[in-house]
């Protein structure tokens, strides 16, 4: 556990397994620590060698992982925790859209007579 956020079971396997000689398991050719924009890099050639099309990164899988906790309920406050943000401005964003989505579906039951609009 890192800073309360439990390590999800496959990703301390993984961890466990790991030889690093560092607090940071990535790092640069250079046995250092990455950048932001260096790990995005990184990141992105390693896609590039899986045969991974343009358009994905590692900022995306952050968003995916971001979008998925929100539409299964996710509360601002959770989101803070899991992904480190110290404001509700990214949080909000996540949940207000899987609100949307949820509202969304609910009028749409109401529209073709298929449910009771309730959520």
């Amino acid at each position: 556990m890192v800073e309360g956020v439990p390590l999800l079971p496959h990703l301390a396997k993984a961890l466990k397994a790991t030889r690093c000689r560092h607090l940071t398991y990535l790092t640069t050719s250079f046995d250092k620590a990455f950048t932001v924009n260096g790990f995005g890099n990184w990141f992105r050639d390693r896609c590039n060698e899986a045969g991974i099309p343009n358009g994905y990164s590692a900022h995306g899988l952050r968003k995916a992982s971001a979008t998925r906790l929100a539409d299964r309920g996710a509360t601002p406050y959770q989101l803070m925790a899991w992904f480190g943000w110290t404001t509700l401005r990214e949080p909000e964003c996540y949940t207000r859209a899987a609100n949307n989505k949820k509202l969304a579906r609910s009028a749409g039951a109401l529209i073709s007579g298929t449910g009771s609009g309730k959520l």
